[in-house]
């Protein structure tokens, strides 16, 4: 299927490792034109040079998304450098786990305010993208009561429904916006690959909880949020894809 996105504009935060590399790097493999920021400049240099390999414009830059000046910074600076917007992915997550002070506010200034400042500068973009998109990486802790339940489940569930509004009220505008919710994810210096050698007791009690026998990869949450913010899915705005292997019971 081709879904559309050759010589489209995106950009995703997060996007050296992981999930948002491999969300980077499948839209690129879809002919998309890909910019992304990270904290760590080397591992930003050595995706930018993996998605560039693949015959499309490749940028990045190392920032913390947890500061809205450099957010902003990249956000137009990428706009520049590709020629415009089509799509945001809002990916980074403080990962803070807990009932602290401090990981309240890792979780609402990183994974909460990063989004919510990354859209108001890629916006006016948008605005003049055909087929604008907006997707925002929450998890199933925001969907359901898990062992996360605190700062990071709650910071999780308020990206869902400031998505759903957000959808709503850009919808005259063409932008859709969507969620994707991964369940257990596995990779190679992921949370859950530092789980499993620091604390193995939660490793196995989370693997026997999955209907598969597994963990899910980030290929097959990046499928989705291509997928999602791809023109194919023209008439999709305001869903939360769970990507969890039958993982949650919610309806």
């Amino acid at each position: 299927m081709d879904l559309g996105l050759k010589g489209k504009n995106v950009l995703v935060t997060g996007g050296s490792k992981g999930i948002g590399l491999a969300i980077a790097g499948l839209f690129a493999d879809e002919g998309a034109n890909v910019a992304i920021c990270a904290r760590n400049a080397d591992d930003v240099a050595t995706a930018v040079k993996s998605l560039a390999a693949k015959g499309v414009k490749a940028s990045g830059r190392a920032i913390d998304v947890a500061d809205p000046a450099a957010l902003k910074a990249w956000v137009e600076s990428a706009a520049s450098e590709l020629g415009g917007i089509d799509a945001i992915v809002c990916n980074v997550s403080a990962l803070a786990v807990g009932d602290t002070p401090e990981t309240w506010e890792k979780s609402f200034r990183t994974d909460m305010m990063h989004t919510v400042n990354a859209v108001a500068a890629a916006k006016p973009y948008l605005e003049k993208s055909k087929s604008a998109s907006i997707i925002v990486v929450s998890s199933v802790s925001g969907f359901e009561v898990d062992f996360a339940a605190g700062s990071y489940g709650a910071i999780k569930a308020a990206l869902i429904h400031y998505s759903k509004g957000l959808s709503n009220q850009l919808v005259a505008k063409g932008i859709r916006v969507n969620v994707v919710s991964p369940g257990n994810t596995y990779f190679e210096g992921g949370i859950w690959h530092n789980i499993e050698h620091g604390n193995p007791d939660l490793f196995k009690t989370a693997m026997a909880l999955n209907p598969t026998g597994r963990m899910g990869t980030a290929e097959e949450v990046a499928a989705g949020v291509v997928f999602l913010a791809s023109p194919r899915a023209s008439r999709i705005s305001g869903t939360n894809l769970i990507v969890d292997g039958a993982l949650t019971k919610a309806v």
